[in-house]
């Protein structure tokens, strides 16, 4: 059985759309430092190991604050989001 869904879709308002963007390119270069990091831990080159982790951590960080900006965008453009029923 197959379900046909009719979703309205709208062009995300470009302030969202630029948010949601940095926050894949952190999230992407975390990923890269949190393999860095494996890679040297392995060999066991710890203080560089924890150089990029930190480094993860930074991204991760950066990477958050930019989901929230545009989450704030969102609302901003499409109103409060209705509360949950009880």
């Amino acid at each position: 059985m197959f379900i046909s869904l009719s979703i309205k879709c709208e062009v995300i308002p470009k302030k969202a759309a630029e948010h949601h963007n940095k926050a894949a390119e952190h999230h992407e270069h975390a990923a890269r430092h949190h393999k860095e990091a494996a890679k040297h831990h392995e060999a066991g080159k710890h203080e560089t190991a924890a150089h990029h982790a930190h480094l993860a951590r930074g991204h991760h960080e950066h990477a958050m604050h930019h989901a929230g900006e545009a989450a704030k965008a969102h609302i901003e453009d499409h109103g409060k989001a209705k509360p949950a029923a009880a």
